[in-house]
């Protein structure tokens, strides 16, 4: 029994296919030598042969089904390739777009700046360098004495003073701007016109901030923000240039004087283009007198 079920599942379909064309053909025979009418013949090819046809329909059902599927998920493969090179490109466009609308913006604030010191000649420049580190405390620009600057010559960006020329040549200059240690500019609020000196400090930048000292405000009128600008009295600084705004005011251990932070409205950090003021304070004024350490 084991052995001829063994025999009947591994039977090969073109075996099968000879067995069931000896049966039609034996059918065929019969019912001319023995006069059967076909009724018990349909019926028993009914029983035999009507599965097998079955089969082979499900079977090429199955393949047809397969073949759609494998062609189907072609074209999702290459849909999806053409999908992604169209991504590609769009994200290209974006990118250029996003660059332009950047560049847009600092031309746009550059000639707001413009407009907001008409009264000053001055020339656009480009930072092609820097000294090491996140901040731009000492740069260097693309603009020198061949297109008219000169030593002391004021630096502004954004929406306020950047800093002072210290170092001319012919096609490049050397700006050191008033967030490094070395700093001093002479300033005064907005307001009041009290005067006092604002230092710059490399750790208190970070947190986009400048640090001002001796101030008297006997009346304490100097309050959280006030605007600060370059003072009258300034020996290298022109009047006017806007530094910033006051955040914090504490009086000093002496009660005369206070200190406290400016918030400046410059990006140190990102800076790339400038204006160079080609006016100096000196150009306007004698020098105020001589040993006087803020500029």
């Amino acid at each position: 029994m084991k052995k001829w079920f063994h025999f009947r599942i591994n039977i090969k379909s073109r075996h099968l296919l000879a067995i069931m064309t000896l049966f039609c053909i034996a059918c065929i025979i019969g019912t001319f030598a023995t006069g059967i009418g076909p009724a018990p013949l349909r019926e028993a090819a009914g029983l035999i042969v009507v599965p097998f046809q079955n089969s082979i329909r499900t079977i090429s059902d199955y393949f047809q089904g397969a073949r759609q599927n494998m062609r189907s998920k072609e074209d999702l493969i290459s849909e999806n390739e053409d999908l992604k090179m169209q991504v590609e490109n769009l994200t290209g466009e974006i990118n250029i777009l996003i660059q332009d609308q950047e560049e847009l913006d600092r031309l746009q604030e550059l000639y707001d700046l413009d407009q907001e010191y008409a009264d000053y000649p001055k020339i656009a420049a480009r930072i092609i360098s820097k000294d090491p580190g996140n901040w731009y405390d000492t740069f260097m620009i693309n603009k020198g004495s061949r297109d008219g600057i000169r030593v002391d010559n004021n630096v502004i960006a954004g929406k306020g003073l950047v800093g002072i020329v210290t170092e001319v040549g012919s096609t490049w200059s050397t700006v050191r701007s008033i967030i490094d240690d070395s700093s001093s500019v002479s300033a005064m609020t907005v307001s009041t016109d009290d005067n006092f000196v604002v230092q710059g400090d490399l750790e208190l930048i970070d947190e986009g901030k400048l640090r001002f000292v001796e101030l008297y405000d006997e009346e304490n009128k100097v309050t959280t923000g006030e605007q600060v600008v370059t003072s009258n009295i300034s020996e290298k600084y022109v009047e006017g240039l806007f530094i910033g705004y006051v955040s914090e005011v504490e009086q000093d251990t002496n009660n005369l004087t206070k200190t406290g932070t400016i918030v400046t409205p410059v990006d140190f950090r990102h800076l790339k283009d400038v204006f160079v003021i080609t006016r100096n304070k000196q150009d306007s004024f004698s020098s105020s007198g001589e040993g006087e350490e803020q500029e």
